[in-house]
C-alpha cells in the first residue's frame, strides 16, 4: 500500500473515534503506533465523554477532547477544533457523524476509509484522502490506514490506565463476566451464566463475578451462586486487572480483557470474530456452527448464543484457569 500523505512528524493531528468501548480499544494500537513513528507529533483524540477514562493519561496523546453535544452546538465545537490549527484529521470510525467532525475540524487534510470499508459509505465523501484496508480485523484495518501515513510498526499493544477499586471483589481468584452488550442478540442467556457459576463453584472453587453498571443490577435478578458487582468504567478496568480469567461476549469488557492480556473465553454469535474478535492468544473464542454473520441490532435472544452450552463454556474456562495457575491457587485456599 502506498502512502497517500507525506508527513514531517511535527503535525498537529486530530483522531476521531467517538465510541464505543471495544472500538476505541481496537483503535488505540494504531494511534500509539503513529506516535512511535513520529514522536514529536501532537495527537489529540475526540471521544464521547463516557469513554474518556480509557484514554486519560495515555502518553501518546496530547489531549483527550470530550465530544459533548450537551455542552454546546456542533458549530461551537467545530469552532474550538478549528482554533487548534490541525494539520491532519484521521477518522477511524467511518460514520457520517465522525466524518463531519473530521471535516469541520478545519484540518488541512483529512483521511479515512474508502466507501466499501466505511460502516456508512457516504462518510467517505467528506475525506480528502481515503484508503482501502487489506486486513480482515478492524484493528488491522486501522494499522493499514496508519501505514498509508508512513507507519511501519504493526504492534497491537496499547497502554491502558490502572483503574480504580470500586465495590467489593472476592479476596481470592475469581472469574469475571460482563453479561450485557449493546445488542441483545450478542448476549449469552443469564440462565447459562448461572449454570456456569454453579460449575465453577462446585468443580474449581472459584466464584463468578458478574460486573454490570449500577443501573443494570436489577436486570441480573436473583442469580444464585454468582457475585454481583457494579462499577464505573474505572472500576471495570480495575476488576479486570484483578480477575483470574474472564468470560465475555462481543462487547467492550471482553476487548478490555484482551488488551490487558487476561486469559478467558469469548462467546460469539451473530458478529464475526474474524473482524471483531478479541486480539489476544490467551482468550479462546467459542461460536456455534449455526451462527451466521449479521450486524443488525436485534433486541432478541440469538439461537446461536443459546446453543453455547454452559458445560462447554465451563471446560474452556477451566482450561484457561489451569493454564494460568489460578485454579490450583483457589483450591488451596478452600482446603
Amino acid at each position: 500500500m502506498s502512502a497517500t500523505l507525506s508527513l514531517n512528524g511535527n503535525e498537529r493531528v486530530l483522531v476521531v473515534r467517538l465510541g464505543a468501548m471495544g472500538d476505541i480499544l481496537h483503535a488505540l494500537p494504531a494511534v500509539e503506533s503513529l506516535k512511535r513513528r513520529y514522536p514529536a507529533m501532537a495527537i489529540d483524540w475526540i471521544v464521547k465523554p463516557r469513554w474518556t477514562p480509557l484514554l486519560e493519561g495515555n502518553p501518546a496523546l496530547r489531549r483527550v477532547i470530550p465530544f459533548d453535544r450537551e455542552q454546546g452546538s456542533v458549530w461551537a465545537m467545530a469552532s474550538r477544533l478549528r482554533d487548534a490549527g490541525y494539520h491532519l484529521a484521521i477518522d477511524l470510525q467511518g460514520l457520517i457523524q465522525s466524518a463531519l467532525v473530521a471535516k469541520f475540524s478545519g484540518a488541512r487534510a483529512t483521511i479515512g476509509y474508502a466507501r466499501v470499508a466505511c460502516r456508512e459509505p457516504l462518510a467517505a465523501l467528506f475525506y480528502g484522502h481515503s484508503i482501502q484496508p487489506d486486513a480482515p480485523h478492524i484493528a488491522g484495518m486501522h494499522l493499514d490506514l496508519m501505514r498509508a501515513l508512513g507507519v511501519v510498526d504493526s504492534s497491537l499493544a496499547c497502554t491502558l490506565p490502572t483503574g480504580e477499586p470500586e465495590g467489593t471483589l472476592p479476596e481470592g481468584p475469581f472469574v469475571l463476566a460482563s453479561p450485557f452488550a449493546g445488542w441483545q442478540n450478542k448476549q449469552w442467556p443469564l440462565a447459562h451464566f448461572q449454570r456456569l457459576a454453579a460449575l465453577l463453584a462446585a468443580k474449581e472453587g472459584i466464584p463468578l463475578v458478574m460486573n454490570v453498571a449500577e443501573a443494570d443490577l436489577p436486570r441480573l435478578g436473583n442469580m444464585a451462586g454468582a457475585v454481583p458487582h457494579s462499577s464505573s468504567l474505572a472500576g471495570l478496568i480495575h476488576a479486570t486487572r484483578c480477575a483470574a480469567a474472564v468470560v465475555g461476549v462481543d462487547s467492550g469488557p471482553l476487548h478490555l480483557a484482551a488488551a490487558l492480556g487476561k486469559p478467558g473465553v469469548a462467546l460469539f454469535g451473530p458478529t464475526d470474530p474474524v473482524r471483531n474478535g478479541p486480539l489476544s492468544p490467551s482468550i479462546v473464542t467459542l461460536r456455534d456452527s449455526s451462527a451466521t454473520v449479521s450486524y443488525k441490532r436485534v433486541n432478541a435472544e440469538s439461537e446461536s448464543m443459546r446453543n453455547l452450552a454452559p458445560e462447554t463454556v465451563f471446560e474452556a474456562v477451566r482450561a484457561a484457569l489451569h493454564a494460568s495457575g489460578a485454579s490450583s491457587a483457589a483450591m488451596e485456599q478452600t482446603q
